[in-house]
């Protein structure tokens, strides 16, 4: 009595076919890039509107500067996290589709 199944050999091309993508941290990209986007976006936003506004020489308020460091750091950094996020998702999407 044989243990082997007969249709091992397409379990594996059933596995290739399948639309569930192994979690490559895409998702996770696309979220914190987009986060972190988001925040450097809403501190230039309150800088600009509640905090005393930016001059050329700087914020004008303690809380303003605290703001300007906020999105100075979060909007540069937040924006190569999305844009590889969004890389890895046309590569993943392009990937998918020529299976």
């Amino acid at each position: 009595m044989s243990t082997s199944r007969p249709d091992s050999g397409d379990t594996s091309k059933a596995r290739a076919n399948s639309t569930v993508q192994p979690d490559d941290g895409t998702r996770q990209l696309l979220q914190w890039g987009g986060s972190m986007v988001g925040t450097g976006a809403l501190a230039v936003m309150l800088l600009q509107t509640l905090l005393g506004g930016f001059s050329p020489t700087g914020a004008s308020t303690n809380t303003g500067w605290f703001a300007l460091i906020v999105a100075l750091m979060c909007i540069p950094f937040g924006g190569l996290l999305l844009t590889l996020g969004v890389a890895k998702w046309l590569r993943n999407r392009r990937l998918g589709r020529k299976l």
